[in-house]
C-alpha cells in the first residue's frame, strides 16, 4: 500500500468517526461569531455539539463571518507529512465559492520546492460539505484497497462533476448576505412562501434550480432528484448534512432508502458552510450522471416547458 496522506479543509464536513476511521487530517476554517475567532473544527472536541450550539446562536441572531485558509497555514499542516517523505493530497471547497484553493495551490507549488521528488495534489472538489468530504473518504478507501497516489489522484479528477449536491433552506437571507443569491430573489421567496432547491452547479457555483411551495415538497424534491440522477445509488456511500433538523434529515433519508440507498450518512452541516447556508438547511450529496450533462437536460426541459406555456397563453 503507498503512503501518503490526506487532507481536507474543515468545510469538508467529515464526521469525526470517519475522520479517525481513515486516519484523514482536517486543516480548520476560522468563523467569527459575534466578534469571537472559533475554529469550526478541532480535534477531540465533538463536531455535532458545537455545530448546534451554533444553529442556535445563529436563531437567536449571532453575527458570523467566515475567511478562507490561508497559504502559511496549509504548507504548516501538510509540512509533517513531507518531512516523513510522503506525498499528500489535499481536497478543499469549491474555488467557485472560495479563495481557498488557491491558497492551497500556492501552499502546494512551495512545497514540491522546499521538498524535491514528492507530491502535492490539489483537488478543487467543485462542491462543499460532503460533496467534498466523500471525496477524501473514497480516497482513504482507495489507499486501504492498494491503489497509487497516481490513481487515486486521476480518478478523483475524473469524477468531480458526478458528485451532486442538491440542497433545500429555511430562509434564504443567508444566501443572499454571502453573495450566493440575488437580493431579489432572496425577498421574493420569502414573500411568497417558496422553499428553494439549490445545486452545486458544473461551474462550481450555487444555482437555484427551481422552487416548490412547502418545506415537505421540497425534502420530497430532493429525493426524487437522488432518483433520477444518482448511478447505482445501493453501491455508494450517499450523505445527508442538516443544520439543526436532525428530523427533517432523518425523513429524507427514509425517502431515498426506497430509491435504492443503504449506506446513507447523516451529519450536522460543519459550521463553516453552514454559516452561508443557514439553520433548517437540508443537504444531499451522492454520486450521479456528469453533472454538466445532467444540469444541461435540465435546463433545456425548463425552457421548452416555459415555451410551451407561453404558447399556449398560460
Amino acid at each position: 500500500m503507498e503512503n501518503f496522506d490526506i487532507y481536507v479543509d474543515s468545510g469538508a464536513n467529515i464526521p469525526d468517526e470517519m475522520v479517525d476511521e481513515y486516519g484523514i487530517n482536517v486543516i480548520t476554517f476560522m468563523c467569527n461569531i459575534d466578534g469571537v475567532e472559533t475554529p469550526c473544527y478541532e480535534k477531540g472536541k465533538p463536531s455535532a455539539e458545537m455545530a448546534i450550539k451554533f444553529y442556535a446562536a445563529m436563531r437567536e441572531g449571532c453575527e458570523t463571518s467566515t475567511s478562507l485558509i490561508n497559504t502559511q497555514r496549509f504548507y504548516d499542516a501538510i509540512t509533517p507529512s513531507l518531512k516523513a517523505g510522503k506525498n499528500v493530497l489535499i481536497t478543499t471547497i469549491s474555488s467557485g465559492i472560495s479563495g481557498t484553493y488557491k491558497q492551497a495551490c500556492d501552499a502546494a507549488e512551495q512545497a514540491m520546492k522546499d521538498y524535491p521528488g514528492l507530491k502535492v495534489h490539489v483537488f478543487d472538489a467543485f462542491n462543499a460539505s460532503m460533496g467534498e468530504g466523500l471525496f477524501a473518504v473514497y480516497a482513504a478507501r482507495m489507499r486501504n484497497d492498494g491503489k497509487s497516489f497516481d490513481e487515486i489522484c486521476e480518478w478523483i479528477e475524473a469524477h468531480k462533476l458526478n458528485m451532486h449536491s442538491v440542497f433545500t433552506v429555511s430562509d434564504l437571507k443567508y444566501l443572499k448576505r454571502g453573495g450566493r443569491i440575488s437580493a431579489t430573489k432572496a425577498i421574493a421567496g420569502t414573500l411568497l412562501n417558496i422553499k428553494p432547491v439549490l445545486i452545486a452547479s458544473y461551474k462550481g457555483v450555487i444555482e437555484m434550480a427551481e422552487t416548490v411551495r412547502g418545506r415537505r415538497k421540497a425534502l420530497t424534491r430532493l429525493a426524487e432528484l437522488f432518483g433520477e440522477e444518482a448511478v447505482e445509488p445501493s453501491k455508494q456511500t450517499v450523505a445527508i448534512c442538516h443544520a439543526d433538523c436532525e428530523d427533517d434529515a432523518k425523513f429524507l433519508a427514509d425517502l431515498i432508502r426506497q430509491k435504492g440507498a443503504n449506506d446513507i450518512v447523516i451529519e450536522v452541516y460543519d459550521i463553516c458552510t453552514g454559516s452561508h447556508v443557514g439553520p433548517g438547511t437540508v443537504a444531499l450529496f451522492f454520486m450521479g450522471e456528469d453533472r454538466t450533462i445532467c444540469q444541461t437536460k435540465e435546463k433545456d426541459s425548463l425552457i421548452k416547458n416555459i415555451a410551451a406555456k407561453f404558447k399556449r397563453g398560460e
